[in-house]
């Protein structure tokens, strides 16, 4: 049989296994967000593999930046609510 190629969920496991160097040197106040990063790209895996991007790197940034959107979106949506009620 043939070699299957990699999906995109295996493209970003190696990709997070390669960046562990920079996360054991990040300080500690910090992996736990750069680990949120990367669950933001597993987020949008089914989306991402659709994709079938060469590099793993394009999909998984705009899948964080569409994660960080949202919550965005969301603290923005908060936010009004609360000044609606001290208005």
């Amino acid at each position: 049989m043939g070699r299957t190629n990699p999906t995109y969920r295996d493209r970003l496991r190696r990709l997070e296994e390669d960046w562990q160097p920079f996360r054991r040197a990040l300080r500690q106040e910090f992996q736990e967000e750069f680990d949120q990063l990367f669950d933001h790209g597993r987020g949008f895996a089914d989306a991402a593999g659709i994709q079938n991007e060469m590099t793993v790197m394009e999909p998984f940034l705009i899948s964080v930046c569409l994660a960080q959107e949202f919550r965005i979106e969301e603290l923005e949506s908060e936010i009004k609510e609360l000044r609606a009620e001290f208005d």
